[in-house]
């Protein structure tokens, strides 16, 4: 890879190529988008910073004084955050069940939630005694409130995250083949079928694995060790091309490979490394992939060496699709960092395991 003006850039074409129709990768994605997404961090903390926000503006009413104020607020807390993570859990939990029903029950159903989460967090502050008499209809219908407009956000975060999502999916795919990587595979096949036929082989069955992945259903995830099989192959059939001048180093730590990630993003990466290191060197280049597990996180790295003043630059397209993907996929658990350093350039991700 090699850097461009803002730092670091990708090169735009990547692999294999778009065959499916537009409408296919599109209603894919809807499938994948849900309004009631709320098992990620960072859903849970805005909902929660929101809901608190809310109650701290309603504290003030009545409250004459700052001390006044705060022991209204923390009374009411002590209700209204288990409430709102009762019905953010709920949400999480009953996701797929929920997005069956049609919008209009999906409302519906979400703010039934929310007045149940109301009145539990009523009974909560009654059972202690800090809440008399026990303002039973008014916390249900406060709860709906929140509920419904906590139900607007995810609305309009699942309605960003769709169009994101395929617009990135769609570039991907249709941006994927580039001609002279395919004819090149398959003038390699065709050298070796008579002196090494098992080698050509070999060539045909990794270009059509390449393939097959990229023209399947598309997914919201697949494993770090899947993206790794296929980033295997993908350098198969360039070490091929490339012999010696391609020299391919890997550390990868087994506890790591479970962690989640969008599909098609590790080969991507190692492509780039390849065009913008190896392809523009007579001396060829280094690649390194290496995977860590630390506690709760995983860091996967894409290293490679790049010759000083030659190869041509990208666009940025496949380093800007591969990080909104990633956060799309894990919001604010996820980090994408590009380093440029002494003719060394390297893409760090860091994921949820």
């Amino acid at each position: 890879m090699k850097p461009s003006s803002d730092q670091s850039q990708f090169g735009e074409s990547t692999l294999l190529g778009s065959l499916l129709p537009a409408e296919e990768v599109t209603a894919g994605l809807l499938a994948d988008v849900s309004m009631f997404d709320a098992c990620h961090v960072g859903v849970v903390l805005r909902a929660v910073l929101f809901v608190e926000a809310v109650v701290g503006v309603g504290a003030m009413f009545g409250a004459a004084q700052p001390m006044e104020w705060l022991l209204r607020f923390s009374l009411l807390t002590g209700g209204v955050l288990p409430a709102t993570l009762g019905w953010l859990i709920a949400a999480c939990a009953l996701k797929h069940v929920l997005n069956r029903l049609n919008p209009r029950n999906q409302w519906l159903a979400g703010t039934a939630l929310g007045a149940l989460a109301g009145l539990y967090g009523c009974a909560l502050l009654s059972f202690m005694g800090l809440l008399q008499p026990a303002p039973w209809v008014a916390s249900a219908l406060a709860g709906a409130l929140l509920s419904a407009m906590l139900l607007a956000g995810l609305f309009w975060r699942a309605k960003a995250r769709m169009p994101a999502a395929t617009t990135a999916r769609l570039a991907e795919l249709q941006s994927r083949i580039r001609p002279h990587f395919l004819f090149n595979t398959l003038n390699s096949a065709i050298a070796l079928v008579r002196a090494e036929p098992r080698k050509a082989e070999a060539v045909l069955e990794d270009l059509s694995e390449l393939f097959r992945h990229a023209l399947a259903d598309p997914a919201e995830s697949v494993t770090l060790g899947q993206e790794i099989t296929l980033a295997r192959r993908y350098l198969a059939i360039e070490e091929i091309r490339f012999g010696e001048r391609l020299r391919v180093s890997w550390n990868l730590d087994p506890q790591a490979e479970q962690a989640k990630l969008p599909p098609l993003l590790l080969q991507p990466l190692v492509e780039n490394a390849i065009r913008h290191g190896v392809e523009p060197s007579a001396t060829g280049a280094q690649v390194k992939i290496s995977t860590l597990r630390r506690g709760g996180k995983v860091v996967v790295k894409v290293t490679n060496t790049t010759p000083a003043g030659v190869g041509e630059r990208g666009h940025g397209l496949a380093l800007a699709n591969a990080r909104e993907r990633l956060l799309l996929l894990h919001d604010v658990q996820a980090r994408f960092q590009t380093v440029f350093k002494d003719g060394v350039f390297q893409v760090r991700l860091e994921i949820p395991l």
